[in-house]
This record gives C-alpha cells, sequence and structure tokens, in this order.
C-alpha cells in the first residue's frame, strides 16, 4: 500500500501491545508511521512486518524519558519530513508496585517520568513540527487508575496518568490557535504484555477481570487502535481536550 495521503504518525513505545496495532492501523490508512522504542533489534523486526504490508515505517530508538534524546529524534524526524501530523504519546507504564511508605523517590521519579515527562518531551519537541501538518494532533495516554487512583501500589501511576489528563486539557487550550487539537485515550483492560505477569503467575485472576467489565470481555489493542484512528482522522476535526474511555464500560463498574 503506498502513501496516499502524504501524513506521517509519530508513535512513541511502538514495538508492541497497543503501540505496535495503532502504528499498524494507521500504516494502512496511508499514514508514514515512525515507530519509536528501547529494543532495536524488535524495532527493526516491527518495520520489517509493516513494510511487508506495503506500509511505509521508520524506526527510531530513544528512550522518551531521556530530554535531550525525545528533543534530537523529534527534531530529525520533523526536518526529514517536513512535518509531523500526529504525535501519539503511547509510551508509558506501571513501572512495577510500591506502597508510599516505602517507595524510593528513584521510583517515584521513575514512573513520573515514563508517563508525565515523556509525554510533555515529545510533545513540546512537535509542536513546530504539528504546526505544519494537516488536522494535526496530539494523543495521550490516561488510565481509569487517574480517576480511581489505581490498586494497590500503583498510586503513583494513577498519579501521573491523572497529570496526563490535565495536561492533555492544558495543551489542547496553548494549541487551539494553530488548529492542533490534543486528546487522550483511557484504556481499560487490554489484553496485552502488560498484564503478562499475572497472566502467566494468575491465570484464574486475570481471567475474572472480564466479570467487572460490562461488555463481558477484556479489550484488544484493536480495540485502542481504531479509536486512535479515528480521533486522528478529520471525522474528528471538531474534538480537542477529550478523554475517551476504552474500557467497555468498565470505568462505571458493576
Amino acid at each position: 500500500m503506498s502513501n496516499t495521503n502524504g501524513r506521517v504518525a509519530v508513535v512513541t513505545g511502538a514495538t508492541g501491545g497497543i503501540g505496535f496495532e495503532v502504528a499498524k492501523r494507521l500504516g494502512k490508512e496511508g499514514y508514514t508511521v515512525i515507530l519509536n522504542g528501547i529494543e532495536d533489534e524488535i524495532g527493526v523486526k516491527r518495520v520489517a512486518e509493516l513494510t511487508a504490508q506495503g506500509i511505509t515505517a521508520e524506526y527510531y530508538g530513544f528512550d522518551v524519558t531521556n530530554e535531550a534524546a525525545v528533543t534530537s529524534n523529534i527534531n530529525k524526524i520533523g526536518a526529514k519530513y517536513g512535518k509531523i501530523d500526529t504525535l501519539i504519546n503511547n509510551a508509558g507504564g506501571l513501572g512495577g508496585r510500591s506502597r508510599f511508605e516505602d517507595m524510593t523517590t528513584e521510583f517515584y521519579r521513575f514512573v513520573m517520568a515514563l508517563n508525565l515527562d515523556s509525554t510533555f518531551f515529545a510533545s513540546r519537541a512537535a509542536i513546530p513540527f504539528l504546526k505544519k501538518g494537516e488536522n494535526a494532533s496530539i494523543i495521550n495516554y490516561t488510565s481509569n487508575a487517574g480517576w480511581n487512583a489505581g490498586g494497590p501500589g500503583a498510586g503513583i501511576y494513577g498519579t501521573s496518568k491523572a497529570a496526563v489528563h490535565t495536561l492533555t486539557r492544558a495543551l489542547a487550550k496553548d494549541l487551539a490557535e494553530y488548529g492542533i487539537r490534543v486528546n487522550a485515550v483511557s484504556p481499560g483492560t487490554i489484553d496485552t504484555d502488560f498484564h503478562k505477569q499475572i497472566k502467566s503467575t494468575k491465570p484464574e485472576v486475570f481471567a475474572s477481570w472480564k466479570n467487572n467489565i460490562m461488555l463481558g470481555r477484556l479489550g484488544q489493542p484493536e480495540d485502542v487502535a481504531g479509536v486512535i484512528s479515528f480521533l486522528a482522522s478529520k471525522d474528528a476535526s471538531f474534538i480537542t481536550a477529550e478523554t475517551i474511555q476504552i474500557g467497555g464500560g468498565q470505568a462505571l463498574g458493576i
């Protein structure tokens, strides 16, 4: 499939899980997709997979918590293509679990960097290139934990995701004058390697999670990719500062 629309999408944390599915979906829609990750061998394989499907893709290896690396790589991408149409700040994660009494400052800073700093660094670097984009937008990731403060030991993860929620709205205000939209998605329980540990050690617990989801199933990466495709598209050209829950009704509880 050739790059029919000439649009450029940058997807951080795109070597697996939701991020790769998002890159594949946008690539199939004609975007040139730039995948970011920190596992370079996997990144090269992922690009080969996409290329085999006729998708124009590139891989840039850098750590999204490293300010200098984020800035220089986003600048390289922007300079090469002359613009960025869509930035998807997919990279992030739980980072581990820790109760506050025992939490080290290093752990606190790591989780905040992984989720909040990464979104800020990439967004800031991309803005000059998004200004040159077509129907340009930024799409961030928050979480139910941003509202319910997370499960045991995930309090600082929830705090970081609540910050991403507010950052999304603040960026939307800041960039509206340039026609750049900023939205977020809040995935519920999506069946990816994010939950690999509990799937392998307590499969019955993992399987039971669907009982708390109104639609009665776990989410798939494709469920998130479809919503992101919509948010990046002209169909969503009048949507900004919104967070879309993708959790099968999980946020309401049953």
